[in-house]
C-alpha cells in the first residue's frame, strides 16, 4: 500500500506538463526495466508496460489499467515556478495532499502511481495486465489517437481517471476544439494615447466539463464585458490582450493592455468601481474574490491593434459556459462550450474554445455558432482537434463485476454515472472494437487548479478496491 503514495512522490518529481512528458515516459520506461517488465514506448511516447497473468488466471481475459501521465500545470500568479525542472512540492494537510502553490497532477498522477504498484505486487491475484500510460490527455488526447491497436490485447480497460470514491463512470462527452483568430492589424501608437492593463483575477477557474456548471466566472468573458462597456464611452486600443492557460480550463485570470486617451482615463477607472460592485454581486457564491484592476502598465506600447472594436465585438457575442442539460439523466450537462484561451501575438489574437457534447448532433450545432460568428466579422475559423464520446453499454460484464465488489466490500451500491467531459475511453472504443470498459477514482478536488487536492484514505480504498476486482476477474 505504501508504494503507492512513494510512486506518487516520485512521479511528482518529473516533469510532465501536456505537451512535455518525455522525462515522465522515459521515467516509466526505466520503472518497468528495473522489475523485469515488458515494455512498448511509441512514438509519441505513451507506455505500455505487461505483466504476465498469475497462476490460474491464464485463460481469464486480459486487463488494461489505463491512466494519463500529463498533467494540467497552473500556478498561483506570486509563485515563482519552473514546471520543466522544477518539482510539484507535496503538502500533506490531515487527509489531504497539495502541492505548493501549484496544481497537483493528482489528475491524473493517481492512476499512474496505483498502476504501478499493483504491477510491483507480488501477492496481487491478477488475469494479463497492461498498463497504458498516455500522454497529452489535458490538451487533446494525443496519445490515445495515436495507440497502435497491435501493442493491445486486453479486453477489459480500468480506467483511472475519474474523481469520486463510491463512483462508477460508465459513459462520457465527446469534444471538439476550435478557435477564432483575427487579423490584429498593428499600426503605430498616438502620442495621445497612455497604457493601461485591465485585468479580472481572484476566480476559481476549474475544469471545463466537471465543474461548467458551477457558473464560476470565465475571466476572459468578464474582461470583455468590462471592455465593451468602457469602448461604448472611452474608445480605445488593444496593445495586447490575454487569458486562461488551457482551452479545458475555466480561465481565472485575464488582462488586456490598452491604450487609453490621456484626459479620459478617470472615466475608465469610474467604469472599474462599477465593475468591482456587478462582479461581487453576480459572483457573491460561486466567486467570492473575483476584483477588476485597472493600472498603469508595467510598459509603454508603440503598437495598438486597428481591430480592437471587432475583438471586442467577438467576446461579446460568443456562447460560454451551458448550452444544454441532459434531458435523460438528471443533473447531468449535456452540451457547453468553454472559452478557456485568448493569445496575442506579431499576428494578432486567438481565441480558443473547448466544445463538449454528449450528443452529437449538438456538438456540431454550437461548432456551426462559432463558425456563423467568425463568418459575420469576416475572420478565421479553424477546427483543432475531436475526440468522440463513449457510449454506455448496458451489457458490461466488468460493471457488474465492480458493482458486486463493491457492495460486498462496502455494503451498498455503488453510483452508477455518467459526465460531461471526456475521458480517453471514446477513442479506445472507436480504436479497439468490444472492448469492456468502466472507469473509477479517488475522492479528489478542484482539478486544473491551485487547490487541486485529493484524499490520502480515499487513494488507498481505491488501490485495494482495485486489487480485489483483479481477484474476481478470472
Amino acid at each position: 500500500m505504501e508504494k503507492v503514495f512513494t510512486y506518487f512522490e516520485d512521479i511528482s518529481k518529473v516533469p510532465r506538463c501536456s505537451g512535455d512528458e518525455k522525462a515522465i515516459s522515459d521515467y516509466l520506461v526505466s520503472f518497468a526495466k528495473s522489475h523485469n517488465l515488458e515494455v512498448i514506448q511509441d512514438d509519441v511516447y505513451n507506455v505500455i508496460i505487461k505483466k504476465p497473468a498469475s497462476p490460474g488466471y491464464e485463460d481469464a481475459p486480459g486487463v488494461i489499467l489505463q491512466g494519463h501521465m500529463d498533467m494540467v500545470c497552473v500556478k498561483k500568479s506570486n509563485k515563482v515556478h519552473d514546471f520543466t525542472k522544477d518539482p510539484v512540492v507535496l503538502k500533506y494537510i490531515d487527509d489531504m495532499i497539495y502541492a505548493d502553490g501549484t496544481s497537483l497532477g493528482a489528475d491524473n498522477g493517481v492512476a499512474v502511481a496505483i498502476a504501478m504498484a499493483v504491477l510491483t505486487n507480488e501477492n496481487v491475484k491478477h488475469p494479463a495486465l497492461e498498463a497504458l500510460f498516455t500522454v497529452d490527455e489535458e490538451s487533446g488526447m494525443t496519445g490515445a489517437k495515436n495507440i497502435n491497436p497491435e501493442h493491445i490485447s486486453g479486453k477489459i480497460l480500468i480506467n483511472l481517471d475519474s474523481e469520486g470514491e463510491g463512483k462508477l463512470l460508465v459513459s462520457c462527452a465527446g469534444g471538439l476544439g476550435t478557435t477564432i483568430n483575427i487579423d490584429a492589424g498593428w499600426i503605430d501608437a498616438s502620442s495621445d494615447l497612455d497604457s493601461y492593463s485591465v485585468s479580472v483575477s481572484g476566480l476559481k477557474g476549474g475544469h471545463s466539463g466537471t465543474e461548467i456548471d458551477e457558473e464560476r466566472g470565465n475571466a476572459i468573458k468578464l474582461l470583455g464585458r468590462i471592455l465593451y462597456d468602457i469602448y461604448k464611452e472611452t474608445p480605445f486600443y488593444i496593445a495586447n490582450i490575454k487569458g486562461g492557460t488551457k482551452a479545458n480550463v475555466i480561465p481565472s485570470y485575464a488582462e488586456a493592455e490598452i491604450l487609453i486617451p490621456k484626459d479620459r482615463v478617470l472615466d475608465a477607472k469610474e467604469k472599474i468601481k462599477k465593475w468591482n460592485k456587478i462582479l461581487k454581486n453576480e459572483f457573491k457564491v460561486s466567486d467570492t474574490d473575483v476584483e477588476v484592476f485597472l493600472e498603469k502598465s508595467a510598459e509603454n506600447y508603440y503598437k495598438m491593434s486597428s481591430s480592437t472594436e471587432k475583438v471586442l465585438d467577438i467576446l461579446t457575442a460568443v456562447p460560454n459556459g451551458v448550452q444544454a442539460m441532459s434531458t435523460s439523466i438528471d443533473s447531468l450537462v449535456e452540451t457547453s462550450l468553454n472559452l478557456g484561451v485568448l493569445t496575442t501575438d506579431d499576428k494578432g489574437i486567438c481565441f480558443e474554445f473547448s466544445i463538449r457534447s454528449s450528443v452529437g448532433t449538438r456538438k456540431e450545432y454550437v461548432k456551426e455558432q462559432l463558425y456563423t460568428i467568425a463568418k459575420l466579422a469576416d475572420v478565421e475559423f479553424k477546427i483543432i482537434d475531436e475526440y468522440p464520446s463513449w457510449e454506455y453499454n448496458p451489457e458490461s460484464k466488468v460493471r457488474e463485476i465492480c458493482q458486486r465488489v463493491y457492495k460486498e466490500k462496502y455494503g451498498k451500491e455503488p453510483e452508477i454515472f455518467a459526465i460531461h467531459a471526456g475521458v480517453e475511453c471514446g477513442l479506445f472504443e472507436e480504436k479497439l472494437p468490444g472492448l469492456d470498459m468502466i472507469s473509477m477514482g479517488p475522492n479528489a478536488y478542484d482539478a486544473h487548479t491551485t487547490n487541486e487536492h485529493v484524499s490520502i484514505s480515499s487513494m488507498k480504498r481505491l488501490y485495494e478496491y482495485l486489487v480485489d476486482i483483479l481477484k474476481e476477474l478470472k
